[in-house]
């Protein structure tokens, strides 16, 4: 079992996500971030400032693993479309 450590910038933006999908990420935190092993959504990533990411809906959850797990920021991924390149 691993312990999850919020950063503030992290907790911040938690904040102003919508109240359905900060539930939403907050209970996969809790779900699949204590045990790495069996978590579905976690990706390593390299060659990326983080080492982790997890998915989340349209929300990705970066976050270093030293000793504890560190969530250090939460993005949204918006859709694509033909204005994007």
């Amino acid at each position: 079992m691993n312990d999850i450590e919020w950063k503030t910038k992290a907790l911040k933006q938690l904040r102003k996500i919508p109240a359905q999908q900060g539930n939403a990420i907050r209970q996969s935190v809790n779900a699949e971030l204590p045990d790495l092993t069996v978590a579905r959504n976690v990706k390593a990533l390299t060659n990326h400032e983080y080492d982790y990411r997890l998915r989340v809906g349209n929300y990705r959850v970066f976050f270093n693993l030293d000793g504890a797990i560190c969530i250090v920021t939460i993005e949204e991924v918006r859709k694509r479309d033909e204005r994007t390149y």
